[in-house]
């Protein structure tokens, strides 16, 4: 197993050798397979935060109406078979193992397979493309905490492929739906210029979002790694589609209304066009297939936004299955079984990187065992105490009620 020991734990890294890799963990956010599935799954998601189930039943209808499927799962185990022959074809001879946060299979269950197979080093991929809590760090969390919970630490190696949203197959197949979509528009009489185009993204709590990235980075108020490889993305894809008006938007909010999430909401912006524009094209940039979020929230809920504002209305594909983005997916496993692959990077944001640093994306909990590549000393050394998110956040809070106690006084 190759030991990697870095002086400084702080900022993120690269790894300049190969790598003993011998299977591949594709993670993913797992989705419920029928009708009775549907409140255990969304159990799972919520666990621990009070959720009642009365609220539970109110998205249960986003899943219920498909017959309690989520389209997630059929969805990864096309990418799951692309990817494996796409490997292949590069002579590249490695078993893909399937393991969800939320449901079957279950991370803890895929991670005693790999062991019991006889692999000890695998490269863990996952469903999402940018940086934060949610879709990052949790996922090299569910690694951690699976490796604890099967008592592998330490026989089994898992180490998380670098976010990709700055790869060229993963933004540019979306560039090239996006010149389809246009040409549809315009031969409906639609204007470059009445045409507004919508990057879309899953909203986030504004603290989760300026904590997105390594602690140096962080700036309240900025949104973060986050917001910034969002912005970087979009700014990438229109580079090659034209000069259109365009925006960064969200979707998906689930927090309560008193916590800050990121803004402004897509059916918010879609209502604030008529009179601007005759035409809106959706664009999933945050997503990297058509799953629940995509099908309900924009093919469903954004729609209609759209009907009622009278705006003639298209959602561009995501990523998915195209054989680009499976090239892409194939190229971060390349990568790490030879530094002398080239690591593709097109956004002005910059490259990505092998290995976060400590405490990067933290949680607003508790800080939990993580890896990626190498386990973080700092990372586990603060396991289970309070995170830095969780004092600075403390902090603010307490900082607004001597304002507010001031401003009475």
């Amino acid at each position: 197993m190759t030991t990697v020991d870095f002086s400084d734990t702080s900022m993120p890294r690269n790894i300049d050798e190969a790598e003993p890799i011998d299977a591949i963990l594709f993670a993913s956010f797992g989705g419920p397979e029928g009708q009775d599935d549907v409140i255990p799954f969304l159990k799972n998601v919520v666990h621990g935060r009070g959720i009642p189930d009365e609220r539970l039943e109110e998205v249960a209808v986003h899943y219920r109406s498909m017959g309690g499927k989520s389209p997630i799962n059929d969805q990864n185990k096309a990418m799951i078979a692309a990817l494996k022959d796409e490997l292949t074809r590069r002579g590249i001879d490695l078993p893909i193992y399937w393991g969800n946060r939320n449901w079957e299979p279950y991370m803890a269950d895929t991670v005693k397979q790999i062991h019991a197979d006889g692999h000890r080093t695998a490269l863990g991929i996952v469903t999402s493309a940018y940086s934060s809590y949610s879709s990052c760090r949790q996922y090299r969390e569910d690694f951690g905490i699976a490796l604890d919970a099967t008592g592998l630490e330490g026989e089994l190696d898992i180490r998380k492929a670098r976010v990709f949203f700055n790869h060229p197959g993963f933004l540019d197949p979306v560039a090239a739906h996006i010149r389809e979509a246009l040409e549809r528009f315009r031969a409906e009489g639609h204007k470059d210029e009445q045409i507004e185009i919508l990057f879309t993204t899953h909203s986030i709590p504004n603290t989760m979002a300026e904590t997105s990235g390594p602690r140096a980075t962080w700036e309240e108020g900025s949104g973060g790694w986050y917001e910034k490889q969002h912005i970087a993305a979009a700014e990438y894809v229109m580079e090659s589609v034209g000069n259109l008006p365009w925006q960064l938007v969200y979707q998906s909010r689930s927090g309560p209304e008193f916590i800050p999430w990121l803004e402004p909401d897509v059916n918010d912006v879609i209502a604030e066009l008529p009179g601007k524009r005759t035409a809106v094209m959706v664009v999933p940039i945050g997503f990297v297939t058509d799953h629940m979020e995509v099908v309900w929230d924009l093919d469903t809920e954004a729609k209609e936004s759209a009907e009622e504002a009278g705006l003639a209305f298209v959602r561009i594909p995501t990523a998915g299955e195209s054989p680009e983005f499976i090239a892409a997916l194939a190229d971060l496993v390349q990568e790490r079984l030879d530094p002398t692959f080239p690591r593709k990077c097109v956004t002005s944001f910059g490259p990505t990187f092998d290995v976060c640093g400590a405490g990067c994306c933290p949680n607003q909990r508790a800080i939990q065992p993580t890896t990626s590549a190498v386990d973080s000393d700092a990372d586990v050394a603060n396991a289970g105490e309070r995170s830095e998110l969780a004092v600075m956040i403390a902090e603010r809070k307490a900082q607004r009620e001597s304002q507010r106690q001031q401003a009475g006084e």
